[in-house]
């Protein structure tokens, strides 16, 4: 089945229907016929292993305290991650990457950030390729982060087998060059940011774009018609859809052409 025009992309999971980067946000996205990739951040526990997390500190979206490298996949994992979001989802922690591969191998793609600043985890890299490997998704995932240190280093331990993405929330005229520095094939950029002289530059060079994080129809189908092939990251799925049908409307074009 081909993949539809402006891809969705659910952000942290379905973020806008179950707390961000837990198990609960990933089966939501999973169970949409027409979602195809799942964003989720990486970090490292006290232990080494990859857990799913965006912030640094824990204090945002679980009960826990301090920072998320200062305590094992274990205790983030028996953390309540959820109540935060509603007392619904009170018995989500903290998953691990490979309780996420777990559900997702042969079944969605994965874009996975790797939350790095080149002093925090120097072996994320290493151990999140780990991962990939493990459950044999190499061609379902795509390697983000904005530190161009960790595309380089993943591009030296693939031998640039497994496809890198650099994330960015500004614009400047280097960027294809940039990326191909580092061995880079997808820009993850703030959508305010594109436009379409922008994105034929972009696509010119042989780069995929990524449009974060758009949250309204009118935003989103705006971003869309910049380009068919620019995928459209959202925490709310069901908008993505909504504002896809607005654009199919308006274009003509039939459902099976997607």
């Amino acid at each position: 089945m081909a993949e539809p025009r402006n891809v969705c992309v659910a952000h942290r999971g379905w973020s806008g229907r179950a707390p961000e980067n837990t198990l609960a946000a990933v089966k939501l996205a999973m169970e949409e016929p027409d979602v195809y990739w799942i964003e989720i951040d990486v970090q490292l526990s006290n232990d080494h292993i990859p857990v799913v997390i965006h912030d640094y500190k824990l204090r945002r979206t679980t009960n826990g305290k301090g920072d998320v490298r200062n305590w094992t996949a274990a205790e983030l994992g028996a953390l309540d991650a959820g109540s935060w979001f509603s007392p619904l989802f009170k018995d989500e922690g903290v998953p691990t990457l490979d309780q996420v591969l777990a559900l997702t191998a042969g079944r969605c793609n994965v874009n996975i950030e790797l939350k790095t600043d080149g002093i925090r985890y120097p072996a994320l890299e290493e151990q999140v390729l780990a991962s990939v490997r493990r459950f044999g998704v190499e061609n379902e995932v795509v390697l983000t982060s904005f530190y161009a240190g960790a595309l380089n280093k993943l591009f030296k331990l693939t031998e640039g087998r497994i496809r890198t993405g650099l994330i960015i929330d500004g614009w400047r005229q280097t960027l294809p060059l940039e990326l191909s520095q580092t061995g880079s094939t997808l820009l993850s950029i703030d959508y305010s940011r594109l436009n379409k002289e922008r994105v034929r530059l972009l696509k010119e060079a042989g780069i995929q774009v990524m449009a974060w994080t758009i949250n309204e129809e009118r935003a989103i189908r705006k971003i869309a018609e910049l380009d068919r092939e620019l995928m459209i990251c959202t925490n709310f799925p069901n908008r993505w859809r909504q504002a896809m049908a607005g654009l199919r409307d308006e274009t003509g074009e039939g459902r099976e052409k997607w």
